[in-house]
């Protein structure tokens, strides 16, 4: 018995007819392809742990705009 009943000759023609129908250039670039895919999600995922949670965001204060910047948009677009 081999992997979740599956013998290793099975697992062998398996990888043959995989082969056969995709070509080892295919896989070769499938095989980047999806390292590269993990590297990215992983990254992503550090970068998520990196970033403060929403409770702190929460706590951060507004930030404060002058009236007058926005006075001078408004007028802009009555006329």
């Amino acid at each position: 018995m081999g992997l979740g009943g599956i013998s290793i000759w099975q697992l062998l023609i398996v990888l043959v007819i995989v082969v056969l129908v995709f070509g080892t250039k295919r896989l070769g670039s499938l095989g980047k392809d999806l390292g590269g895919a993990v590297k990215s999600f992983r990254g992503a995922m550090d970068d998520a742990d990196k970033e403060p949670d929403a409770k702190q965001l929460n706590e951060r204060e507004d930030a404060q705009f002058s009236e007058a910047k926005s006075e001078e948009k408004s007028g802009d677009k009555a006329s």
